[in-house]
């Protein structure tokens, strides 16, 4: 399994052609305390970039991205009922979405753990 970061703040981690999507611990923080989560519909087609889903807390709402493009196959349906567990376990449990992904080479305009590390220290 490999992962990515999104410079939106989102991380994916990816086996074979499937990849788990998420936000980063650096963007929970920055929204406070998780109220609300709206997942994408399982089958819509997204392409890079695309708003997937919402987060909304008690300081801000923010749209959570497409990081490549594909097709939603699964939504995290315990986030519906407790979207405070984005803030607990944002980088595992707390995931949004996975996705199907059609253009693998998009993968590669992503950055990894080390290069994502960097550029939050640079923001």
């Amino acid at each position: 399994m490999t992962t990515y970061f999104t410079k939106d703040h989102e991380w994916l981690k990816v086996e074979g052609d499937v990849a788990t999507v998420g936000i980063t611990e650096y963007a929970q923080s920055q929204l406070g305390d998780v109220v609300f989560v709206e997942l994408p519909e399982t089958g819509k087609a997204l392409a890079q970039g695309d708003e997937a889903a919402v987060v909304e807390s008690v300081k801000a709402a923010s749209e959570v991205y497409a990081p490549v493009d594909g097709e939603i196959v699964d939504g995290n349906a315990d986030l519906e009922g407790e979207p405070a567990k984005v803030n607990e376990d944002p980088e595992n449990s707390a995931w949004f979405f996975k996705m199907k992904l059609s253009n693998a080479g998009q993968l590669e305009e992503l950055m990894n753990e080390a290069d994502y590390k960097a550029y939050v220290e640079s923001l």
